[in-house]
């Protein structure tokens, strides 16, 4: 009768989490808070970041196509190209011209770089010769070397006290498809900035362009992300770090940060002509407020049924919490078997090598040095580590073969069907690819190495001396310098 009861009891209370959870998904339903949401933020992410980020990249491109064709006019002019040719006579005629069209065309500067005398001639006049060994003049040779007609760069104008230009750098030819210099025109960077005002007002999102370097190198009047101005890094603002390992180089995509408390939409678009990558960044304000109410109220709710439910599943945690304590067998780190796990695995392959007469290896492994690793870089760093050397271990083994945290910095290995040389080349590949590895931990490389000792099993060994057979050759291994493999019988040579 008692049983009866029990079970009874357990079906009512089955039945009731049943209606309870049942109620609560149903009103989620209803009020179909994730698909409002999600259709929103995709609308903002997928559609209105990138088409404002199209719509700039065509307006900058817009910009800078008519200075490319002036250019393009510049390189083929035929008073220049004979100019050249007939030995630069006359430095006042190619001074006026370049002038002419300065003035004429409204550019903000102009200029013509002859290959013979390497001279840099400009609107006011001769400004310099240039040398290949000058940093600021490597932009004409790499002109002269490359294979397309011309280049869109960013460097700062000499002539006009370093301002910061958009140079359209044109190859010129003679008549015989010599080359014979560089010619082209330049833009402000500030028409560029009003540009990105003008969008930024329009559309209420921030607009900006950033290196490769994660340096902001063009923004609005108003600076950057958090105010950040041009030369700062945008990975070094405290909202922002996170995104240095996001971004993906040469392609952009869109992402999602927080910023003071404020969700923000960021779209990001590499721009080859520059080598810059364009940012326009949304803030997750009021096209979500109405969505945000019944997510309150959906929480409400939510929070009701999960505190029923919570009163209700308390009675069973308790009842069970130690058994499942004591059935646990994966190291949460790693995800490999713990020593209770080795302990089922393990005993099961000793008993059937022995019934079955093939070879069983154990290996122990110990990674060299790691209290050192966690003093100087922290313990994060060394479960890093961890983590990444169990990855190395099962991509050197089987899967027949069993592997564990023994504990700590230490592993162990059972090779089945594997005799002793076989193992010694397993555990000498591990011991290569470990010494070989740089572990990546919050943006620094981390190099460590592995000492291995193996032990075969013989036919009156049990599991505990098989282990401390190999326990010992890893001491031996230790003993003997470190990341280097040893078995028992050398140890006990």
């Amino acid at each position: 009768m008692p049983f009866r009861s029990s079970i009874t009891s357990q079906r009512s209370l089955m039945l009731t989490l049943l209606i309870l959870l049942g109620s609560g998904f149903m009103a989620t339903s209803l009020l179909s808070y994730n698909a409002s949401r999600d259709s929103i933020r995709n609308n903002i992410v997928n559609t209105e970041l990138p088409l404002t980020s199209d719509t700039v990249y065509s307006e900058i491109q817009k910009d800078l196509v008519r200075p490319v064709l002036i250019s393009s006019m510049m390189a083929r002019d035929t008073f220049m190209r004979d100019w050249v040719v007939n030995g630069e006579k006359d430095t006042d005629q190619m001074t006026r011209y370049l002038k002419e069209v300065m003035d004429h065309y409204g550019a903000y500067t102009s200029f013509f770089v002859s290959n013979a005398s390497l001279t840099y001639y400009q609107a006011k006049g001769v400004l310099k010769k240039i040398s290949a060994t000058e940093p600021r003049d490597t932009w004409y040779y790499r002109v002269r070397d490359m294979a397309a007609p011309y280049e869109i760069n960013v460097d700062p104008d000499m002539a006009n006290k370093d301002s910061l230009t958009f140079f359209i750098n044109y190859k010129v030819m003679d008549y015989n498809d010599n080359f014979i210099g560089a010619a082209g025109v330049g833009l402000t960077v500030d028409a560029v900035i009003k540009l990105i005002d003008r969008y930024q007002q329009r559309y209420q999102r921030s607009v900006y362009f950033v290196d490769n370097f994660g340096r902001l190198v063009l923004t609005g009047e108003e600076g950057g992300p958090q105010g950040a101005t041009v030369g700062q890094s945008i990975y070094r603002l405290p909202d922002m770090e996170d995104l240095k390992n996001k971004l993906p180089k040469p392609i952009g995509g869109s992402y999602e940060y927080e910023s003071q408390g404020q969700s923000h939409f960021l779209n990001v678009r590499y721009i080859p002509e520059l080598n810059w990558y364009l940012f326009v960044d949304k803030r997750e304000d009021g096209a979500l407020t109405a969505v945000r109410q019944s997510l309150y109220l959906n929480l409400l709710i939510c929070l009701i049924v999960t505190g029923v439910v919570m009163l209700l599943l308390h009675r069973i945690v308790r009842r069970f919490q130690f058994k499942i304590a004591t059935q646990a067998t994966l190291d949460s780190l790693t995800g490999l078997p713990n020593r209770r796990g080795f302990d089922v695995m393990a005993m099961r392959a000793l008993k059937q090598a022995q019934r079955d007469g093939k070879p069983l290896t154990a290996v122990l492994l110990d990674l060299d040095n790691f209290k050192q690793l966690n003093d100087t870089h922290g313990h994060l760093a060394g479960d890093a580590v961890l983590m990444g050397f169990a990855d190395d271990l099962k991509s050197c083994l089987r899967q027949s073969d069993i592997i564990c945290r023994w504990g700590g910095e230490e592993f162990i290995i059972l090779l089945k069907d594997s005799d002793r040389e076989g193992a010694r080349r397993v555990a000498e590949s591990i011991r290569v690819l470990v010494e070989h590895h740089a572990y990546a931990f919050s943006g620094s490389t981390l190099n460590v190495t592995v000492s291995l000792g193996l032990a075969q099993l013989q036919a009156d060994d049990s599991l505990q001396s098989l282990i401390a057979r190999a326990d010992r050759a890893l001491y031996h291994a230790k003993q003997s310098g470190r990341n280097r493999v040893s078995d028992d019988i050398a140890q006990l040579a």
